[in-house]
C-alpha cells in the first residue's frame, strides 16, 4: 500500500510539473517578438523576415527557371535543323515553363499562408 501511494505522488508531481507551462501562459500569448531588441538584434517582426526570406528564395527559383527556358530557345537556335536536338531543346523549354508555373503558383500560396498568418497574429479580424 505504501509503494501504490508513492507511486501517486509521484504521478501527481509529474502531472502538475507537466502542467505548469499552461498556467504560465495564462496571461496571454507572447509570441516573444520583443526580445529581439533587448539582446540588440534587429527590431523586424519575425514573420516579416520569413516572408522577405520566402521571397527572395521564389525570386531566385523563378530567375531559374526563366534562364532555364532561355537556354532552351539559344539549343534549339544552335540545332541547325537536327530535330534529336531539337526535341532536347523543346524539351528543356517545357520543362521550364512547367517549373515556372509551379514556382508561381507555390509563391501565391506562400504570400496567402504567410498574410493568413500575419493578420492572425496581429489580432486583426
Amino acid at each position: 500500500m505504501n509503494k501504490l501511494l508513492t507511486k501517486k505522488i509521484a504521478v501527481g508531481a509529474a502531472m502538475a510539473a507537466a502542467m505548469l507551462p499552461i498556467v504560465a501562459m495564462a496571461q496571454g500569448p507572447d509570441l516573444g517578438l520583443e526580445y529581439a531588441t533587448a539582446t540588440g538584434l534587429t527590431s523586424t517582426d519575425v514573420r516579416t523576415t520569413i516572408s522577405m526570406l520566402i521571397n527572395a528564395f521564389m525570386g531566385l527559383l523563378g530567375i531559374v527557371a526563366v534562364c532555364l527556358i532561355l537556354f532552351g530557345g539559344f539549343k534549339w537556335m544552335m540545332a541547325a535543323g537536327n530535330t534529336e536536338r531539337v526535341e532536347e531543346a523543346k524539351k528543356l523549354m517545357i520543362s521550364g515553363v512547367i517549373g515556372l508555373i509551379i514556382i508561381m503558383t507555390s509563391y501565391s500560396i506562400a504570400q496567402f499562408v504567410i498574410g493568413a498568418i500575419q493578420k492572425g497574429t496581429s489580432g486583426e479580424i
